[in-house]
């Protein structure tokens, strides 16, 4: 099998970086990881990045400043897909038109419901009954792609923001890899 090359851009604690790279050993598994790059120096991801030595870049600059360079390090190690996981910059439209379709991101919310930030916030003041993950092709437009793989959770009384985000963050770490798998079968 030959895996595509696969670049995972981070912002925060990686644990779906750390999902996807333990995936990836697998001879079967559709990707190699070949660059991670985090628009933040203090990303805790970056730590699973250098365990299984993975190239990785900090590229702490403006939008335009760091589309420039990531393109350029994307391109220059010959990407095929860009998984989001936990990046937390929007990308332009000119980014996502030159990797059009081979960007994909997982976002806490049972998309097209919650698109953006403070989802579990939301979701509780509403008092929805159930919440979840989605995982989706990234687009012009806010958590708006098509959408790969969704996976939902009940919502209990007894739960808050933080215990919520971690059912829903269980979830993303096992649904990540398989709409990865999806998109390659």
């Amino acid at each position: 099998m030959v895996k595509q090359r696969t670049c995972i851009f981070i912002s925060g604690t990686g644990s779906n970086l750390k999902s996807i790279i333990n995936h990836s050993r697998d001879p079967n598994f559709p990707i190699k990881i070949n660059l991670v790059l985090t628009n933040n120096k203090d990303a805790k991801g970056i730590k699973y990045a250098k365990k299984f030595s993975i190239p990785f870049k900090v590229l702490e600059y403006s939008n335009k400043k760091f589309e420039r360079i990531a393109l350029r390090e994307v391109i220059g190690k010959k990407i095929k897909l860009i998984c989001l996981a936990g990046f937390m910059k929007i990308l332009s439209k000119n980014f996502i038109r030159n990797f059009d379709g081979k960007i994909i991101n997982i976002h806490p919310s049972l998309l097209p419901k919650y698109k953006g930030l403070n989802t579990f916030k939301r979701v509780l003041k509403n008092n929805e009954r159930y919440t979840g993950c989605t995982v989706h092709f990234v687009d012009e437009k806010l958590d708006n792609g098509r959408i790969i793989l969704k996976k939902r959770v009940k919502i209990y009384n007894s739960e808050n923001e933080q215990i919520l985000k971690k059912k829903v963050q269980n979830e993303e770490h096992r649904i990540y890899s398989m709409a990865i798998r999806k998109i390659y079968i």
